[in-house]
C-alpha cells in the first residue's frame, strides 16, 4: 500500500493506492488563499500542515487497515512558493505563492546580475518563480531576510514536518530560478545574485529516491508502520505525468487545474525562454520536460459562479452546455497575469463583445473557450521550440466536463485522451513514485497510463469560427497590454 499527498493551491489531497495501483481511499481539505494587496497571493504553510492532519486523520478513521499497510509516502504539490524559515524553524511570513506577481522588477534584476541565468535555469526569470520573491523579501522587508536560514517549498515543509529532514527533488527545484536545470544541481551563481548561498536549502535528490522515514511520533498518531519511508515526491505538474503514464519523449498532457498547463516529456535537456517556455527537471532520474502554463484555468469557472451567483460550478458548466455558443464573446483568462507566452504579471481578465443580449451562459462558454485559447497559445509556443508533440491526455477537475473537451480539441486541433481517474492527478504519482522508492522497479514498469476512459476528437464545424476568435483573442491582448501595465502602475500609486 502506497500513499500519495497532493499540496494544492485550494485544497490538499490524501490517496491511498494498492499494490495493483487502484485507488484504494483518499481524503481531502480545503485551502484559501489570502490577497493582500494586488498582484499579491499567499499562504500560510501551518495551514497546509493542518490540512494534511486532518485528511490523514480522515484516513485513518475510514480506513484504518490499509493506512497501516501504507510502506512509502510520496510528496506532491504546489510549485514556486517561497517558504522563509529561522533557525528554529519557525516561519517567518506568509509563503508567497506560485500566482503571486509582486516580483517583476526582481526579476529583471537577477537577470542583469548573471547573464547567463537564461542558459543556467533554462528559463525566463518570472514573477512567479522562488528566487525574485527572496530577493523581493531582502528589498523589502530585510528585517525578515535577514532571519532567513532555510528555504523550503511548499511540498517540501511537509516534508520537513514529516520526517525532520530538508529535502527537495529535481522537478520542485527546477522552478525556483537557482537550479542549474541541466546539471541537476544548485547553482552558486543564481543563488549569490539572491543574497543565498546553498547552506539554505535544501538537499536535492531524484523525486523517485527515498529522503527519510515519518517521525515515530506521527506514525503512531495515524496508526501506520514505524519504517514508514517518505520519496522525494515531484512538482505537481511532474507529479501529475508520473500519475498518467506520461514520461518519455514526445508524450503530453494538458491539465485544466486551478491554472492550466500543457506539458510535453523530454529525453534531454531542451530550454525555449523567449516565449517563456518552461524547461524543468523530470521527477524521474535524467528526464526533463517542458511546460507552457496559464495562470488562470479552472479557477476561472469557480470565479463566474461566484461572480454571477451560480447555483454551483456544476450547475453554470449544465447551462453552458445548453446554449449554442454563438454568441461572441470573447475571455481573456489573465485574471492572475499571464505565463506563456507573454510572462506578463500585469495582464488581466477581460470580457469583449458583451451586449444586452448576453447571459451568463454565454459569459461561461467564453471562459471555457478562453482558456482553451491560452492553451493554445501555449502549444504555439512548444511547437516552435523544436519540440514534437505526440499523444495528448487531459487531467484535472476540469476533465470531467465534456463540452470543455471538446471546445479544447476542437482549438489544440487535437484527439485527446481521457483515462480512468485522471482527475486525481499529482496524488497518483506521488503514489507511483513513493512505491519507485522503495520497491527500486524501473519507471517504465509503474508509469504506465491509466486505462482509457474515451478519446474526444476536435469538432470540424468548430474549425474555422475557432481560428476566427483566436485571432481576435491575440489582437485583444496586443491591443490592450499597455493599458494593463497603466492601470497596474496607477493601482500601486494609489
Amino acid at each position: 500500500m502506497y500513499l500519495g499527498i497532493d499540496l494544492g493551491t485550494s485544497s490538499l489531497k490524501a490517496l491511498l493506492v494498492d499494490d495493483e495501483q487502484r485507488e484504494v481511499g483518499q481524503a481531502s481539505a480545503a485551502l484559501s488563499v489570502q490577497r493582500p494587496q494586488p498582484l499579491w497571493s499567499e499562504q500560510n504553510p501551518d495551514d497546509w500542515w493542518q490540512a494534511l492532519r486532518l485528511a490523514l486523520a480522515e484516513l485513518r478513521t475510514h480506513y484504518p487497515e490499509r493506512l497501516a499497510a501504507v510502506r512509502a509516502v510520496g510528496l506532491a504539490g504546489q510549485m514556486h512558493g517561497a517558504v522563509l524559515l529561522d533557525g528554529r524553524d519557525n516561519i517567518l511570513r506568509p509563503a508567497i505563492l506560485w500566482n503571486d506577481g509582486r516580483s517583476a522588477r526582481q526579476c529583471a534584476e537577477i537577470e542583469r546580475r548573471v547573464p547567463a541565468s537564461r542558459h543556467i535555469t533554462g528559463n525566463l526569470a518570472m514573477p512567479g518563480f522562488t528566487a525574485p520573491k527572496l530577493l523581493w523579501v531582502a528589498q523589502e522587508e530585510p528585517d525578515v531576510f535577514a532571519q532567513v536560514r532555510h528555504v523550503l517549498l511548499p511540498k517540501d515543509y511537509l516534508r520537513l514536518r514529516l520526517t525532520g529532514d530538508y529535502v527537495s527533488e529535481m522537478s520542485d527545484a527546477a522552478g525556483t530560478s537557482w537550479l542549474d536545470v541541466s546539471r541537476r544541481a544548485w547553482s552558486p551563481e543564481m543563488l549569490a545574485a539572491t543574497r543565498l548561498s546553498e547552506a539554505a536549502m535544501p538537499r536535492l535528490v531524484e523525486g523517485s529516491q527515498p529522503t527519510g522515514c515519518l517521525r515515530r511520533e506521527l506514525a503512531d498518531d495515524w496508526g501506520m508502520r514505524a519504517d514508514v519511508a517518505v520519496a522525494g515526491g515531484g512538482g505537481d505538474n511532474a507529479a501529475g505525468a508520473v500519475g498518467i503514464g506520461v514520461i518519455h519523449d514526445g508524450q503530453a498532457f494538458v491539465s485544466l487545474g486551478t491554472s492550466g498547463v500543457y506539458f510535453v516529456a523530454n529525453d534531454s535537456y531542451k530550454p525555449y525562454p523567449q516565449s517563456a517556455v518552461h524547461t524543468f527537471c523530470h521527477c524521474l532520474p535524467q528526464t526533463w520536460h517542458q511546460m507552457a502554463v496559464t495562470l488562470s484555468a479552472a479557477s476561472c469557472v469557480t470565479w463566474l459562479a461566484q461572480l454571477t451567483g451560480a447555483a454551483s460550478e456544476a450547475a453554470l458548466l449544465d447551462e453552458i452546455a445548453a446554449t449554442d455558443g454563438e454568441r461572441n464573446v470573447v475571455f481573456l483568462p489573465y485574471l492572475s497575469g499571464e505565463r506563456t507566452p507573454h510572462n506578463d504579471p500585469q495582464a488581466k481578465g477581460v470580457f469583449f463583445g458583451l451586449e444586452h443580449a448576453t447571459r451568463r451562459a454565454d459569459l461561461g462558454r467564453a471562459v471555457l473557450e478562453g482558456v482553451a485559447f491560452a492553451l493554445a497559445d501555449g502549444q504555439d509556443a512548444l511547437l516552435a521550440s523544436g519540440t514534437t508533440i505526440r499523444d495528448v491526455s487531459v487531467i484535472g477537475g476540469g476533465a470531467r466536463n465534456a463540452l470543455w473537451g471538446k471546445i479544447l480539441a476542437s482549438i489544440l486541433d487535437r484527439r485527446l485522451r481521457y483515462h480512468r481517474g485522471a482527475e486525481v492527478g499529482p496524488a497518483a504519482g506521488a503514489a507511483r513514485l513513493a512505491r519507485l522508492a522503495v520497491t527500486k522497479e524501473a519507471a517504465g514498469d509503474v508509469c504506465s497510463s491509466p486505462p482509457l476512459a474515451h478519446i474526444i476528437e476536435p469538432e470540424p464545424a468548430w474549425r474555422h469560427r475557432y481560428a476566427e476568435r483566436h485571432r481576435l483573442y491575440r489582437r485583444l491582448y496586443e491591443q490592450l497590454k499597455e493599458s494593463f501595465h497603466s492601470l497596474s502602475v496607477g493601482a500601486m500609486n494609489e
